[in-house]
């Protein structure tokens, strides 16, 4: 089993792309969920602001 793990030396490298591979993968994953929410909140700001400007003062 260790044999496999060094891939004849080459270990470190192999299994740290991997490591870097699923990183970015769970980063692409994740990034449109963010970019979602964040554009959401701005939009519903921009609402509320209109909202705020067209209500006659009391």
């Amino acid at each position: 089993m260790n044999d496999f793990l060094a891939m004849g030396g080459y270990g470190a490298y192999v299994w740290g792309s991997y490591a870097v591979f699923f990183v970015v993968l769970a980063i692409e994953a994740l990034a449109p969920r963010a970019t979602r929410r964040r554009v959401l909140t701005e939009l519903r700001g921009r609402l509320r602001r209109r909202e705020q400007r067209n209500e006659p003062s009391a």
